[in-house]
């Protein structure tokens, strides 16, 4: 079937609209292929759709597929049990004595096959399409080395191939300074971490550079020489940034165009206005902030304020945000950084979108990909509103189900 009418739906098209969610009522649309080629009422589709094969939806309500922008869904082991030294006091010093923290998932990561990673991210990737997910993207990080970075960012290629979705990668081989390199992060830089970019890139699995800008990992000028390789390579940046101290990390990212700055809560209005004036989308991620029990909140009226583009992303990750439901993290984005459910839908579509450069979904409208979601609520408020409830009815990918 290459063209059908969807009718007798409420579409929530999240397009540029003085209605609500761009909201249109008595809605129809028309999938030609893998794309959209009318959206609005049902009373104006056009004199040729008239023989189409249709479909009545009765009155359900449809968005764009939710996209997921900011995941670390490929790694090895898991840290329940440093979860559960935490919650009987244990300090992070601790906690790493007994082996646990990223170095746990680093010494996991790399001891697991291709086949193993693939084989435990897909129930994680799974769970987001139960959800309306039809994009995502998925970061390396835990190999620190050039053979396990490679291995995570072959998986995240892979997984494009065994499930219905749309994978994006971002190489983040500048997360944390691996154990054999303690105290010498540059050296990092220079013999494990820019020729893993390089060799990455050359077997094209890389669609994008990101990197940890804080004092724990690695500083702006040390975050400059990742982000020059990747400008030198022709690959979009992004950064996590601002989120537990100010390093002026995000104002770094700004002046090469991020993508997207990442986490943000420590973000003052300088690195405000520089993600405006750039266009970087402000990507928050409120599973971390729960499950750290951090205080500090990101900025959100001068994120409003100075009209930053808002994302909402799972950070789905074994240690600080082990959280496999964007629907919960729109919740948690009203709940914790007091968002409206309008701007978390928009953060889990048109503005996920444009975080990952995907400039041809995000919104219902003619011309874009025809990723769907499909859901059995009367309002797109429910979606954030609900804990721990899933209506969707049906999701369509690139046109098909």
């Amino acid at each position: 079937m290459t063209k059908r009418l969807l009718t007798n739906a409420r579409l929530v098209t999240l397009a540029e609209s003085d209605a609500p969610y761009g909201m249109i009522d008595d809605g129809a649309l028309v999938i030609d292929k893998e794309h959209i080629s009318f959206v609005g009422k049902a009373v104006d589709l056009p004199a040729d759709t008239a023989d189409l094969p249709r479909e009545d939806l009765g009155g359900r309500l449809v968005t764009p597929g939710l996209i997921d922008c900011h995941t670390h869904v490929v790694f090895g082991g898991d840290r329940a049990r440093e979860f559960e030294m935490r919650l009987q006091g244990a300090t992070y010093e601790e906690v790493a004595r007994a082996g646990g923290g990223i170095v746990s998932t680093v010494k996991a990561t790399r001891a697991a096959s291709e086949e193993e990673l693939l084989t435990a991210a897909l129930t994680r990737v799974d769970a987001l399409i139960a959800e309306g997910v039809t994009a995502l993207e998925i970061k390396s990080g835990y190999g620190l080395d050039t053979d396990a970075e490679l291995r995570m960012l072959r998986t995240a290629r892979r997984i494009a191939k065994e499930r219905p979705v749309t994978v994006r990668t971002s190489f983040l081989g500048a997360h944390a300074i691996p154990a054999e390199y303690k105290d010498r992060a540059d050296a990092y830089l220079d013999e494990v971490c820019l020729p893993t970019l390089e060799a990455a890139h050359g077997e094209g699995l890389v669609d994008a550079v990101d990197g940890f800008c804080e004092g724990i990992a690695f500083l702006p000028e040390q975050i400059k020489r990742v982000f020059d390789e990747a400008k030198a390579l022709g690959l979009p940046v992004k950064l996590h940034a601002e989120q537990l101290s100010n390093l002026g990390g995000t104002a770094l990212a700004a002046s090469y165009g991020a993508l997207s700055a990442d986490h943000l809560e420590y973000l003052d209005e300088a690195g405000v206005a520089a993600m405006a004036q750039s266009g970087s989308v402000a990507v928050l991620l409120p599973g971390a902030f729960y499950t750290l029990r951090e205080t500090q909140m990101p900025p959100m009226e001068l994120l409003r304020q100075h009209k930053v583009p808002i994302a909402l992303a799972t950070d789905c990750n074994p240690g600080s945000s082990p959280l496999a439901s964007l629907l919960l993290t729109m919740n948690m984005g009203c709940t914790l950084f007091r968002m409206t459910p309008e701007e978390a839908l928009a953060g889990v579509t048109r503005f996920a979108a444009r975080a990952l450069g995907l400039e041809d979904r995000g919104t219902l409208e003619a011309g874009k990909r025809a990723d769907l979601a499909i859901w059995n609520i009367s309002h797109p408020a429910e979606l954030s509103y609900r804990i721990g409830f899933n209506a969707l009815e049906k999701r369509i990918f690139g046109g098909s189900e």
